[in-house]
C-alpha cells in the first residue's frame, strides 16, 4: 500500500477535494484529500473539526468529546481549550503559592517556632486540593484534544508518548502549532 503526498495536495479545477468522491489517495479507499480539509458545518456537528472556533465554541466541544481520540480537532479548538485549562488552574495555583509563602513567612518570623499559621496550611490544602481536581478531572480530555489535534495536522497520536521524556511537553506543543493538512481527513471515523 502506498501513498502518493502529491496528489494529497491536487487543489486545481476539477481536482476531487473537500471530501467529494472520485480519485482518493491511493491505499485509502475514500474520498480524496485534495484542496483544504473537511471542516464542520456547524458548531454542533462534533464529527468534524471547527475551523475558526470561537472560545465557548472550543470549550463546549473540549467536554462533550471528553474521551472521543478518533477524528480531528482544529488548531483554535485545542489552544482555547489549552487556554481555558490555564485559566481554571489559575486561582488553585495562586491559592497554593500565597499558602506557601504565608507559610514560609510565618517559619521566619519566628525561628524558634517554626509552626506554620493555621491560615497557611488551610490555603495550602484548599489550593492543592482544587488543582489536583482541575488536573484529575481534565487530564483525560486534554489527551484526547491533543490527539485530535495530531490527526487534524496529519500525525499519528502515538507521538504523545513523547510526553514521557524530558522535553516531550515542548515538542508536544510544537506539533500542535503545525496547520491542518488534507491528508489528516484519514483519522476521521
Amino acid at each position: 500500500m502506498s501513498y502518493d503526498a502529491n496528489a494529497a495536495y491536487n487543489s486545481g479545477p476539477g481536482a476531487p477535494g473537500q471530501g467529494m468522491p472520485g480519485a482518493g489517495a491511493p491505499g485509502y479507499g475514500g474520498p480524496g484529500y485534495g484542496g483544504a480539509p473537511l471542516g464542520a458545518s456547524s458548531p454542533d456537528d462534533l464529527s468534524l473539526p471547527l475551523y475558526g472556533a470561537k472560545f465557548g465554541q472550543a470549550v463546549k466541544r473540549f467536554f462533550k468529546n471528553y474521551a472521543k481520540f478518533s477524528g480531528r480537532a482544529s488548531r483554535s479548538e485545542f489552544w482555547f481549550s489549552y487556554l481555558f485549562l490555564i485559566l481554571a488552574g489559575l486561582i488553585p495555583y495562586i491559592l497554593l503559592i500565597v499558602g506557601i509563602v504565608m507559610m514560609s513567612v510565618s517559619a521566619s518570623a519566628d525561628p524558634y517556632n517554626p509552626t506554620p499559621s493555621g491560615g497557611a496550611i488551610a490555603l495550602m490544602s484548599i489550593g492543592g486540593i482544587l488543582f489536583a481536581v482541575v488536573v484529575l478531572g481534565t487530564i483525560l480530555p486534554l489527551i484526547s484534544v491533543a490527539a485530535r489535534r495530531f490527526h487534524d495536522a496529519g500525525f499519528s497520536a502515538l507521538l504523545l508518548l513523547i510526553w514521557l521524556t524530558g522535553v516531550g511537553g515542548a515538542v508536544i506543543l510544537v506539533l500542535c502549532l503545525m496547520p491542518s493538512k488534507p491528508e489528516g481527513q484519514r483519522f476521521d471515523a
